[in-house]
């Protein structure tokens, strides 16, 4: 698979209101992980989106996910720039580029779902997020 860059949009709540409208919109393929199917869920926060991705006929890909408690939605902190893909050396110095000079908020390490992950702020205030999906067969 070739990496992918694509918008990342959080909310205070209403993540599925939101990304069921979009597909609306948009059309496509909807998946969606709730913070309950990963376990250790803050209470209420269950059936929150913890990650939803969109994909359209047209070739849009639209991530979405609601903030987990303790990050406050603000705007402008809202949307992050997404990065995926299963080249491991690639999207690594995709990270360590980005990350230099930033904010580490989530180093990049193997998370409870399989990829590698982890989020940054570069140094011009942007968030970034790099996902490290393994390799298939």
């Amino acid at each position: 698979m070739a990496s992918r860059l694509n918008p990342y949009l959080n909310f205070p709540g209403n993540a599925r209101e939101a990304i069921e409208f979009y597909r609306q919109v948009f059309g496509g393929s909807l998946y969606v992980s709730t913070f309950g199917e990963f376990g250790n869920a803050a209470p209420g926060t269950e059936n929150q989106i913890m990650h939803a991705m969109l994909d359209t006929d047209s070739g849009f890909t639209l991530m979405v996910s609601d903030l987990p408690p303790g990050m406050e939605h603000e705007p402008g902190n809202n949307i992050s720039v997404s990065i995926s893909g299963d080249d491991a050396e690639e999207l690594r110095g995709y990270w360590e580029r980005l990350s230099e000079g930033g904010v580490v908020a989530m180093p990049l390490e193997k998370q409870m779902w399989g990829d590698e992950f982890g989020m940054c702020v570069d140094r011009f205030g942007i968030q970034w997020m790099v996902d490290i999906t393994p390799k298939q067969g």
